[in-house]
């Protein structure tokens, strides 16, 4: 594994941790050279997921995809990146375990709002807003009105 600070080669790891999930190790590791930390996580392979996007389009799944509409709505907020990537892993093995190869992009989107809406309700709009496609301050009204019910 290599240094994304220094690129030397010789890092040795400090700490692992399986992920909720159990579908990835996280491990912190420190570079010989350097002592710089850095993260790094390890997944396992399989097969490749195909998003059917709303016009009918297909592309790749991918999950630095996923990971930046999270982070995105997390922006400025009190939520960690250790949760933002829990979050994106549990939305992942979802997809992954539905025994289908073609997704809906829909059903991401789901999936993330739902997410969102139990980490942090600012970041659940923020994403809300542009996956429902809000037209005007009265879609926000709204949804703002169903989230305090």
């Amino acid at each position: 594994m290599k240094c994304p600070f220094c690129g030397a080669e010789e890092t040795k790891v400090t700490d692992s941790r399986d992920s909720s999930e159990a579908f990835e190790i996280r491990r912190r590791r420190e570079c010989e050279k350097c002592q710089k930390r850095f993260t790094t996580y390890e997944r396992i392979e399989s097969h490749p997921l195909v998003v059917i996007k709303k016009d009918g389009r297909r592309e790749s799944f991918l999950r630095e995809k996923l990971m930046n509409g999270i982070v995105k709505s997390c922006q400025k907020r009190d939520v960690s990146m250790e949760k933002m990537e829990e979050a994106g892993s549990e939305i992942e093995a979802v997809l992954r375990s539905e025994d289908k190869y073609e997704i809906p992009s829909g059903l991401i989107g789901e999936l993330v709002a739902k997410k969102l809406k139990k980490l942090d309700k600012v970041a659940y709009i923020r994403f809300a807003s542009i996956y429902k496609d809000f037209e005007d301050v009265t879609d926000f009204e709204k949804e703002i009105k169903s989230i305090k019910k």
